[in-house]
C-alpha cells in the first residue's frame, strides 16, 4: 500500500469515527425523549453497526500482510 492509499483510509476513518460518535450522541438523545421512536432509534443502532464494521475493514486493510 503506497502513502496515498493509507492516507485516503486514514481520511475514511476519520470521517466514519465522527460519523459514528454521533450517532452515539443522538441515539443517546433520542432514548432519553418522552416521546421515543424505537424505529429511529433501530434505524440509527444499525447505521452505527454497519460503520463499526467498514471501520474494521479500513483498519484491517491499513495492518500489512506478513507471512512469517
Amino acid at each position: 500500500m503506497d502513502m496515498e492509499q493509507k492516507k485516503i483510509i486514514e481520511a475514511k476513518l476519520y470521517s466514519l469515527r465522527v460519523e459514528h460518535r454521533d450517532l452515539d450522541d443522538v441515539i443517546g438523545t433520542l432514548s432519553v425523549q418522552p416521546s421515543i421512536n424505537q424505529i429511529q432509534i433501530q434505524r440509527l443502532k444499525k447505521r452505527k453497526l454497519m460503520i463499526r464494521d467498514e471501520m474494521s475493514r479500513l483498519e484491517g486493510m491499513m495492518i500489512p500482510n506478513i507471512i512469517a
